[in-house]
Protein backbone atom coordinates (compact mmCIF):
# COMPACT_ATOMS: atom_id res chain seq x y z
CA UNK A 1 0.00 0.00 0.00
CA UNK A 2 1.64 3.12 -1.07
CA UNK A 3 2.00 6.04 1.11
CA UNK A 4 -0.36 8.12 -0.12
CA UNK A 5 -3.15 5.31 0.38
CA UNK A 6 -1.98 5.15 3.78
CA UNK A 7 -2.87 9.19 4.13
CA UNK A 8 -5.98 9.26 2.62
CA UNK A 9 -6.95 5.71 4.63
CA UNK A 10 -5.59 7.73 7.67
CA UNK A 11 -7.61 11.13 6.86
CA UNK A 12 -10.19 8.99 6.25
CA UNK A 13 -10.16 7.49 10.13
CA UNK A 14 -9.85 11.00 11.28
CA UNK A 15 -13.07 12.04 9.71
CA UNK A 16 -14.84 9.19 10.73
CA UNK A 17 -13.32 10.11 14.53
CA UNK A 18 -14.46 13.63 14.32
CA UNK A 19 -18.11 13.00 12.92
CA UNK A 20 -18.50 10.37 15.86
CA UNK A 21 -17.22 13.07 18.27
CA UNK A 22 -19.47 15.55 17.07
CA UNK A 23 -22.09 13.50 17.03
CA UNK A 24 -21.63 12.34 20.45
CA UNK A 25 -21.57 15.88 21.91
CA UNK A 26 -24.83 16.57 19.93
CA UNK A 27 -26.75 13.28 21.07
CA UNK A 28 -25.40 13.40 24.98
CA UNK A 29 -25.48 16.80 25.93
CA UNK A 30 -23.54 18.78 28.90
CA UNK A 31 -22.54 16.62 31.96
CA UNK A 32 -24.90 15.77 34.51
CA UNK A 33 -24.39 16.48 38.34
CA UNK A 34 -25.51 14.02 41.01
CA UNK A 35 -28.53 16.43 42.07
CA UNK A 36 -29.80 16.60 38.21
CA UNK A 37 -29.25 12.25 37.87
CA UNK A 38 -31.63 12.57 41.54
CA UNK A 39 -34.68 14.81 40.11
CA UNK A 40 -34.40 12.94 36.72
CA UNK A 41 -35.00 9.36 38.78
CA UNK A 42 -37.98 10.71 40.76
CA UNK A 43 -39.50 12.05 37.82
CA UNK A 44 -38.85 8.79 36.06
CA UNK A 45 -40.63 7.27 38.86
CA UNK A 46 -43.65 8.95 38.89
CA UNK A 47 -44.08 9.62 35.14
CA UNK A 48 -45.69 7.24 32.73
CA UNK A 49 -43.26 4.84 31.21
CA UNK A 50 -42.02 5.72 27.98
CA UNK A 51 -42.18 3.52 24.59
CA UNK A 52 -39.29 2.85 22.72
CA UNK A 53 -38.97 4.93 19.96
CA UNK A 54 -41.05 7.97 21.51
CA UNK A 55 -38.41 10.72 21.55
CA UNK A 56 -38.30 11.06 25.17
CA UNK A 57 -34.44 11.49 26.64
CA UNK A 58 -33.06 8.37 28.46
CA UNK A 59 -32.08 9.25 32.31
CA UNK A 60 -29.02 11.18 32.37
CA UNK A 61 -26.16 9.07 33.64
CA UNK A 62 -27.26 6.00 32.01
CA UNK A 63 -25.55 4.10 29.41
CA UNK A 64 -27.65 5.50 27.04
CA UNK A 65 -26.30 8.72 26.75
CA UNK A 66 -22.48 7.59 26.19
CA UNK A 67 -20.77 8.23 23.00
CA UNK A 68 -20.86 4.81 21.53
CA UNK A 69 -24.99 4.34 22.56
CA UNK A 70 -25.76 8.36 21.16
CA UNK A 71 -24.06 7.32 18.32
CA UNK A 72 -26.17 4.37 18.05
CA UNK A 73 -29.43 5.61 18.64
CA UNK A 74 -29.01 8.38 15.89
CA UNK A 75 -28.53 5.70 13.73
CA UNK A 76 -31.20 3.19 14.81
CA UNK A 77 -35.11 3.58 13.28
CA UNK A 78 -37.46 3.83 15.87
CA UNK A 79 -39.14 0.69 14.42
CA UNK A 80 -35.72 -1.15 14.87
CA UNK A 81 -36.04 0.38 18.89
CA UNK A 82 -39.06 -1.00 19.10
CA UNK A 83 -38.48 -4.20 18.19
CA UNK A 84 -35.55 -4.27 20.22
CA UNK A 85 -37.74 -4.16 23.26
CA UNK A 86 -40.11 -6.78 22.03
CA UNK A 87 -37.00 -8.76 21.65
CA UNK A 88 -35.70 -8.19 24.97
CA UNK A 89 -39.29 -9.34 26.64
CA UNK A 90 -39.28 -12.50 24.46
CA UNK A 91 -35.78 -12.67 25.84
CA UNK A 92 -37.16 -12.40 29.75
CA UNK A 93 -35.60 -8.36 29.96
CA UNK A 94 -32.17 -9.80 31.36
CA UNK A 95 -30.39 -7.50 33.87
CA UNK A 96 -28.80 -4.08 33.12
CA UNK A 97 -30.03 -4.26 29.15
CA UNK A 98 -32.26 -2.08 28.18
CA UNK A 99 -32.76 -0.76 25.18
CA UNK A 100 -29.90 2.04 25.66
CA UNK A 101 -27.34 -0.45 26.76
CA UNK A 102 -27.87 -2.35 23.50
CA UNK A 103 -27.61 0.77 21.96
CA UNK A 104 -24.19 1.16 23.30
CA UNK A 105 -22.80 -2.41 22.33
CA UNK A 106 -24.06 -1.70 18.70
CA UNK A 107 -21.77 1.67 18.88
CA UNK A 108 -19.14 0.04 20.47
CA UNK A 109 -19.18 -3.28 18.18
CA UNK A 110 -20.28 -0.84 14.69
CA UNK A 111 -17.04 1.28 15.76
CA UNK A 112 -14.51 -1.98 16.25
CA UNK A 113 -15.94 -3.49 12.56
CA UNK A 114 -15.32 -0.19 11.06
CA UNK A 115 -12.19 0.13 12.01
CA UNK A 116 -10.87 -3.78 11.31
CA UNK A 117 -12.78 -3.16 7.85
CA UNK A 118 -11.22 0.36 6.83
CA UNK A 119 -7.98 -1.07 7.83
CA UNK A 120 -8.43 -4.99 5.66
CA UNK A 121 -10.14 -3.21 3.22
CA UNK A 122 -7.29 -0.62 2.42
CA UNK A 123 -4.72 -3.50 2.63
CA UNK A 124 -6.51 -5.04 -0.39
CA UNK A 125 -7.51 -2.70 -2.37
CA UNK A 126 -6.24 0.98 -1.74
CA UNK A 127 -9.07 3.34 -0.74
CA UNK A 128 -11.72 1.59 -2.52
CA UNK A 129 -11.55 -1.41 0.23
CA UNK A 130 -10.71 0.74 3.07
CA UNK A 131 -14.37 2.81 1.92
CA UNK A 132 -16.03 -0.55 1.27
CA UNK A 133 -14.55 -1.64 4.45
CA UNK A 134 -16.21 1.18 6.64
CA UNK A 135 -19.52 0.43 4.94
CA UNK A 136 -19.86 -3.41 5.56
CA UNK A 137 -18.03 -2.91 9.28
CA UNK A 138 -20.70 -0.48 10.14
CA UNK A 139 -23.72 -2.73 9.05
CA UNK A 140 -22.21 -5.64 10.52
CA UNK A 141 -21.20 -3.96 13.76
CA UNK A 142 -25.00 -2.69 14.17
CA UNK A 143 -26.77 -5.71 13.39
CA UNK A 144 -24.64 -8.08 15.56
CA UNK A 145 -26.21 -7.57 18.90
CA UNK A 146 -29.40 -7.61 17.24
CA UNK A 147 -28.69 -10.89 16.11
CA UNK A 148 -27.48 -12.32 19.56
CA UNK A 149 -30.99 -10.81 21.48
CA UNK A 150 -33.17 -12.35 18.55
CA UNK A 151 -31.69 -15.67 18.95
CA UNK A 152 -32.12 -15.44 22.95
CA UNK A 153 -35.17 -14.28 22.29
CA UNK A 154 -36.32 -17.57 20.31
CA UNK A 155 -34.38 -19.79 21.99
CA UNK A 156 -36.35 -18.66 25.23
CA UNK A 157 -39.61 -18.61 23.21
CA UNK A 158 -38.96 -22.85 22.36
CA UNK A 159 -38.51 -23.40 25.76
CA UNK A 160 -41.86 -22.05 27.14
CA UNK A 161 -43.58 -24.26 24.16
CA UNK A 162 -41.54 -27.00 25.37
CA UNK A 163 -42.62 -26.66 29.31
CA UNK A 164 -46.20 -25.33 28.40
CA UNK A 165 -47.93 -28.53 28.45
CA UNK A 166 -46.00 -29.82 31.41
CA UNK A 167 -47.31 -27.08 33.06
CA UNK A 168 -50.97 -26.89 32.04
CA UNK A 169 -51.31 -30.62 33.45
CA UNK A 170 -50.16 -29.69 36.55
CA UNK A 171 -52.05 -26.59 36.69
CA UNK A 172 -54.90 -28.87 36.03
CA UNK A 173 -54.32 -31.28 38.51
CA UNK A 174 -53.64 -28.95 40.87
CA UNK A 175 -56.97 -27.17 40.71
CA UNK A 176 -59.31 -30.21 39.88
CA UNK A 177 -57.87 -31.34 43.17
CA UNK A 178 -59.37 -28.44 44.92
CA UNK A 179 -57.15 -25.97 45.08
CA UNK A 180 -57.70 -22.08 44.34
CA UNK A 181 -56.14 -20.99 40.85
CA UNK A 182 -53.62 -18.49 42.59
CA UNK A 183 -52.62 -21.40 44.80
CA UNK A 184 -51.68 -23.75 41.81
CA UNK A 185 -49.80 -21.00 39.65
CA UNK A 186 -47.81 -20.66 42.82
CA UNK A 187 -46.98 -24.52 42.81
CA UNK A 188 -46.54 -24.51 39.19
CA UNK A 189 -43.96 -21.60 39.51
CA UNK A 190 -42.09 -23.43 42.60
CA UNK A 191 -41.99 -26.99 41.15
CA UNK A 192 -40.99 -26.17 37.77
CA UNK A 193 -37.65 -24.16 36.78
CA UNK A 194 -37.47 -22.76 33.37
CA UNK A 195 -38.56 -19.15 31.56
CA UNK A 196 -42.15 -20.00 31.84
CA UNK A 197 -42.34 -20.77 35.71
CA UNK A 198 -40.85 -16.91 35.83
CA UNK A 199 -43.33 -15.60 34.02
CA UNK A 200 -45.63 -16.91 36.32
CA UNK A 201 -44.05 -15.99 39.23
CA UNK A 202 -43.74 -12.70 37.67
CA UNK A 203 -47.40 -12.57 37.64
CA UNK A 204 -48.12 -13.71 40.65
CA UNK A 205 -45.57 -11.02 42.08
CA UNK A 206 -47.98 -8.55 40.19
CA UNK A 207 -50.87 -9.16 41.63
CA UNK A 208 -49.64 -9.43 44.94
CA UNK A 209 -48.52 -5.54 44.44
CA UNK A 210 -51.72 -5.29 43.51
CA UNK A 211 -52.38 -5.21 40.26
CA UNK A 212 -55.53 -6.85 38.80
CA UNK A 213 -55.34 -10.90 37.58
CA UNK A 214 -56.93 -10.11 34.32
CA UNK A 215 -53.91 -7.90 33.54
CA UNK A 216 -51.59 -9.65 34.89
CA UNK A 217 -52.16 -12.73 32.88
CA UNK A 218 -52.70 -10.60 29.68
CA UNK A 219 -48.91 -9.39 30.75
CA UNK A 220 -47.59 -12.91 30.72
CA UNK A 221 -48.81 -13.50 26.62
CA UNK A 222 -47.92 -10.24 25.81
CA UNK A 223 -44.34 -10.90 26.80
CA UNK A 224 -44.22 -13.95 24.99
CA UNK A 225 -44.01 -15.16 20.97
CA UNK A 226 -45.99 -18.35 22.10
CA UNK A 227 -49.28 -18.64 20.30
CA UNK A 228 -50.08 -21.32 22.97
CA UNK A 229 -49.84 -19.59 25.71
CA UNK A 230 -51.20 -16.38 24.02
CA UNK A 231 -54.56 -18.72 23.46
CA UNK A 232 -54.26 -19.97 26.91
CA UNK A 233 -53.94 -16.63 29.14
CA UNK A 234 -56.92 -15.42 26.88
CA UNK A 235 -58.96 -18.56 27.42
CA UNK A 236 -58.15 -18.06 31.16
CA UNK A 237 -59.49 -14.03 30.41
CA UNK A 238 -62.50 -15.11 28.95
CA UNK A 239 -63.19 -17.78 31.31
CA UNK A 240 -62.79 -15.14 34.19
CA UNK A 241 -65.40 -12.43 32.50
CA UNK A 242 -67.93 -15.31 31.62
CA UNK A 243 -68.03 -17.52 35.27
CA UNK A 244 -67.06 -20.20 33.62
CA UNK A 245 -65.64 -23.21 35.50
CA UNK A 246 -61.65 -22.70 35.54
CA UNK A 247 -61.19 -26.62 35.72
CA UNK A 248 -63.28 -27.27 32.78
CA UNK A 249 -60.87 -24.72 30.47
CA UNK A 250 -57.64 -25.70 31.99
CA UNK A 251 -58.52 -29.16 31.05
CA UNK A 252 -59.74 -28.69 27.57
CA UNK A 253 -56.65 -26.22 27.21
CA UNK A 254 -53.78 -29.36 28.70
CA UNK A 255 -55.36 -32.05 26.22
CA UNK A 256 -54.94 -29.00 23.40
CA UNK A 257 -51.51 -28.21 24.34
CA UNK A 258 -50.42 -32.49 24.53
CA UNK A 259 -52.00 -32.93 21.12
CA UNK A 260 -50.33 -29.86 19.63
CA UNK A 261 -47.33 -31.49 21.38
CA UNK A 262 -47.95 -34.69 19.36
CA UNK A 263 -48.08 -32.69 16.05
CA UNK A 264 -44.94 -30.57 16.73
CA UNK A 265 -43.10 -33.72 16.97
CA UNK A 266 -44.34 -35.46 14.02
CA UNK A 267 -43.46 -32.67 12.21
CA UNK A 268 -40.12 -32.55 13.11
CA UNK A 269 -39.58 -36.17 12.39
CA UNK A 270 -40.96 -35.82 8.92
CA UNK A 271 -38.22 -32.74 8.66
CA UNK A 272 -35.37 -35.13 9.80
CA UNK A 273 -34.97 -36.93 5.99
CA UNK A 274 -34.86 -33.90 4.26
CA UNK A 275 -32.13 -32.19 6.44
CA UNK A 276 -29.69 -35.29 6.22
CA UNK A 277 -29.91 -35.22 2.75
CA UNK A 278 -27.42 -32.47 2.67
CA UNK A 279 -24.71 -34.23 4.94
CA UNK A 280 -25.80 -36.81 3.35
CA UNK A 281 -24.59 -35.58 0.10
CA UNK A 282 -21.60 -33.37 0.65
CA UNK A 283 -20.17 -35.76 3.78
CA UNK A 284 -20.38 -39.16 3.54
CA UNK A 285 -21.32 -40.30 -0.35
CA UNK A 286 -18.12 -38.69 -1.30
CA UNK A 287 -16.13 -41.24 1.32
CA UNK A 288 -18.38 -43.93 0.13
CA UNK A 289 -17.09 -43.37 -3.57
CA UNK A 290 -13.88 -42.51 -2.21
CA UNK A 291 -13.60 -46.21 -0.22
CA UNK A 292 -15.20 -48.27 -2.98
CA UNK A 293 -14.03 -46.69 -6.33
CA UNK A 294 -10.03 -45.74 -4.91
CA UNK A 295 -8.50 -49.21 -5.04
CA UNK A 296 -10.42 -49.39 -8.75
CA UNK A 297 -9.13 -46.38 -10.12
CA UNK A 298 -5.46 -46.93 -8.60
CA UNK A 299 -5.73 -50.35 -10.23
CA UNK A 300 -6.58 -49.62 -13.65
CA UNK A 301 -3.87 -46.30 -13.15
CA UNK A 302 -1.19 -48.66 -12.28
CA UNK A 303 -2.74 -51.82 -15.29
CA UNK A 304 -1.60 -48.49 -18.26
CA UNK A 305 -4.73 -49.51 -19.71
CA UNK A 306 -4.77 -45.46 -20.77
CA UNK A 307 -1.34 -45.48 -21.99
Amino acid sequence: MSGSTMLLVGGLGAIFIGLLVAVSLFTVGHRVTPVERGIATIGQAYSPVPQPGDGTRPVPGQSAGTMAGGVARVLTPRATASWVQRQLDYAGNPPNWPVGRVNEVQGYAALAVMVFGMFAGALFDGLVGAVAGLVLGAAVGLALPLIIIYDLATRRQERIQRELPDALDLLTLCVEAGQGFDGALTLVSTRMGGPLSREIARALQEMHMGMRRVDAIRGIGERTSVTELRSFCTAVIQAGDLGIPIANVLREQAEEMRLKRRQHADEKARKVPVKLVIPLVFMLLPAIFLVVLGPAVLQITHSGLFR
